[in-house]
């Protein structure tokens, strides 16, 4: 899922391409895609665009008339645009928002359809679709260690709640996590200030560096290849590659969709943590620390 970095360089391309110029239509492809119906996509035709903005993870057009077009990209949707005059390829698309300089399309790959588009009538119906995630880059010490430790989740989740923070996801929470040395499974309630403090810095590097490094990979062009798998990660979808820090195998925690990549001797003191699915089936084959398995 497109996360905050990537969210960023996304805007920072249509604010170049879209500001200022007129939607003058919409073609869906998908029944699903549009989950609202007042006011229709209809009513943004011929106004112009006049602000984007980031949602969490969502990306927010303002139209002129405070109308509003939230796309939300979910795991697989990804944006292309093609100049005024440019041959359209690739992939059939879910969307197509054809503007006075250009056609914006949304593509989506795999068969579950999860993107979203909605229209709000107004800055407030736009406010209440926001989940209300804290702003970390924004935002003091202080505010953000009440945020973490106002329930008790393990930091994977907390760090991946939108409710809680926001525009960090499954890909970025990892790298974070590997940053501060820190365990995915470690309980927010239960951390000291120094953790505290190292999570936040963590965070408040790492955004900053990816948005800065595929700002870069763009080179001023549309981002054609946005991925949450990057071979220059530390962990995240880097399961059984050497650790940066320390060349130890990546492991990694699967779950549903999702999976969670960590080092053990960097975050979690050497112990492997348990996989529902693997250490379930081994039982007590399970290797319990990172030189248990290695001497497997």
């Amino acid at each position: 899922m497109p996360e905050l970095p990537d969210i960023t360089v996304y805007l920072e391309a249509l604010e170049q391409r879209v500001r200022g110029a007129r939607l003058e239509n919409a073609r869906l492809t998908h029944p699903f895609l549009l989950r609202t119906v007042d006011p229709p996509l209809s009513a943004l035709y011929g106004r112009k665009l006049v602000g984007l903005r980031r949602v969490g993870k969502r990306i927010a057009f303002g139209f002129e008339g405070d109308l509003w077009l939230v796309l939300h990209l979910m795991i697989a949707g990804r944006l292309h645009w093609f100049a005024a005059g440019a041959k359209k390829s690739g992939r059939v698309a879910l969307a197509a928002f054809t503007f006075d300089t250009g056609v914006l399309t949304l593509t989506e790959a795999g068969t579950k359809r999860r993107a979203a588009l909605h229209v709000f009538g107004s800055s407030a119906a736009l406010a209440a679709h926001d989940p209300g995630g804290l702003e970390v880059l924004e935002s003091p010490f202080e505010q953000f260690s009440a945020r973490l430790t106002a329930e008790n989740h393990t930091l994977k989740r907390a760090l991946t709640d939108p409710r809680a923070f926001s525009g960090i996801g499954n890909a970025y929470s990892d790298e974070i996590l590997h940053h501060a040395g820190l365990s995915p499974v470690a309980l927010t309630q239960r951390l000291d200030g120094t953790s505290i403090r190292k999570l936040y810095d963590s965070i408040r590097h790492v955004l900053p560096d990816w948005t800065r490094r595929l700002r870069a990979a763009a080179g001023g062009e549309f981002p054609e290849n946005v991925t949450a798998f990057r071979p220059d990660m530390a962990v995240h979808g880097r399961f059984g590659k050497p650790c940066p820090a320390c060349g130890t195998a990546v492991q990694r925690i699967r779950y549903a969709d999702n999976e969670t990549n960590y080092c053990a001797r960097c975050q979690t003191g050497g112990r492997l943590l348990a996989d529902r699915a693997l250490s379930r089936l081994l039982k007590s084959d399970w290797p319990k620390t990172v030189d248990e398995l290695e001497k497997l």
